[in-house]
């Protein structure tokens, strides 16, 4: 079951590697604005079509009518939608706030918690209450605040995934020119900002030749006349800072340091706007839903190579990895977001986590792990008592917490900024934000 068909980035991913596959199952397809979920039925029912695949497809804007009998069920809500996104970043630029995506943490990540958290709540509830015994994954961000306010709030045993360490572990392997197979490593933190700890193949260190390539980055940076134009200088410099490489790229990453960007500018260029400008991924979530539409209501056939790129390396496919290792108690080895049982022993128990996680037939075991760097828990210590602080605002239309969340993620230049921000968002979006009408 899938909840937030309507997305640009997920169904039609989701639906190639089942039929990839060849798996034998019934999809349900669930979203609240009719419109995006005719065009999530099309899409899928020409995919299966494609290669005549064993897999039936139904579609209702209410969860509750096809949840009973889930045996998973996963989650890629975006409340409001790319609009709403909009004015997260957008209505922080009058505060002289930039940011480069704003769907985690800064000012756009605090205030996307408000519309997201609670219908997440009520998702859990109906999955405790008709599918308890299914596999539950979210998506959607900011994916640490959403899983601790779920587990906080119901218990239920929800796992959040996403696709970035297991992009950058790709991509190290790629630097450091050994074969994906062969690299291991480990890598702890919260999401979009996960530690790079260890990092190896065949059994060798290979830490030691990664802060090489580090200094090499840098050096190449410092001699050219705009420094950080090349991607990737920030995580570069966090190694050699930390002795751990962070993910997931320097647009994430970025959103963590407020006290490194205090004008607002990466290399001279200002974050979000003239560097990794956030309009162009708004542009792009646009192009792909439109490019959605058009396939699930043409008259013609998908395309010949519409499999090549359609899923692939990224989230989509590990998702049903993960679940076909639990059904077939592979124990293979995911990253994955849950609460804290070892995976950072000097990090609290209720903290929710991105760490090496093993999927087998009783389901998410994360790895315990050796305690992180005093440096590594110090980034993510703060952040912590942010999330506990944004998930209460949510949880209780708390205009009081959400000023006090917007302090703490440290982007705002004064507590008379974070209440005049605070009402400017919360008006914008009170049509998304009924827990706050009190206030």
């Amino acid at each position: 079951m899938l909840v937030g068909a309507g997305s640009a980035m997920f169904t039609g991913a989701l639906l190639t590697d089942i039929v990839r596959r060849g798996w034998e199952c019934a999809l349900a397809l669930v979203d609240t604005d009719p419109d995006a979920l005719a065009v999530a039925e099309g899409l899928s029912k020409k995919v299966i079509a494609t290669r005549d695949a064993p897999v039936t497809v139904s579609a209702s804007t209410d969860r509750r009518d096809v949840l009973p009998g889930a045996t998973a069920v996963i989650t890629t809500i975006a409340v409001g939608g790319r609009r709403a996104w909009e004015q997260d970043v957008k209505i922080p630029r009058k505060y002289g706030i930039y940011q480069p995506v704003g769907d985690s943490v800064m000012p756009g990540g605090t205030s996307r918690c408000l519309r997201i958290i609670p219908p997440m709540v009520q998702i859990a509830e109906d999955v405790l209450d008709l599918a308890p015994e299914a596999l539950f994954f979210n998506y959607a961000n900011p994916m640490t605040a959403i899983c601790r306010a779920v587990k906080k709030a119901t218990g239920a045993g929800i796992v959040g995934l996403c696709s970035g360490v297991h992009s950058i572990g790709l991509n190290l392997a790629e630097h450091l020119g050994v074969a994906a197979a062969e690299f291991q490593y480990t890598a702890v933190g919260l999401n979009h900002l996960t530690w790079f700890t260890e990092v190896r193949s065949r059994g060798e260190d290979m830490m030691p030749r990664l802060h090489e390539l580090a200094r090499e980055e840098l050096s190449k940076r410092a001699s050219e006349l705009e420094a950080y134009d090349l991607p990737g200088g920030l995580c570069w410099q966090l190694l050699e800072t930390f002795g751990a490489y962070p993910a997931v790229g320097d647009g994430h990453v970025l959103e963590f340091f407020p006290g490194l960007f205090p004008n607002g500018e990466y290399g001279g260029k200002k974050i979000g706007v003239e560097w990794h400008p956030f309009e162009n991924i708004i542009a792009g979530g646009d192009r792909i839903y439109e490019q959605m539409r058009e396939r699930a209501f043409s008259k013609e056939p998908l395309e010949e190579n519409y499999f090549e790129h359609a899923g692939g390396e990224g989230e989509h496919e590990q998702c049903i990895d993960i679940i076909e290792s639990i059904r077939l108690d592979k124990g293979e080895v995911f990253s994955a977001n849950l609460p804290n049982s070892g995976q950072a022993p000097n990090l609290p128990p209720e903290a929710v986590l991105e760490a090496p996680t093993m999927a087998t037939a009783g389901g998410m075991k994360p790895i315990a792990q050796r305690p992180l760097p005093p440096g590594v828990t110090g980034t993510l210590a703060t952040r912590l008592q942010w999330v506990e602080t944004v998930v209460e605002a949510a949880l209780a239309g708390s205009r009081q917490r959400f000023i006090q969340a917007l302090v703490l993620d440290g982007w705002v230049k004064g507590v008379d900024m974070a209440a005049q921000l605070a009402d400017e968002l919360l008006a914008a979006h009170a049509d998304y934000l009924p827990q706050f009408a009190g206030e």
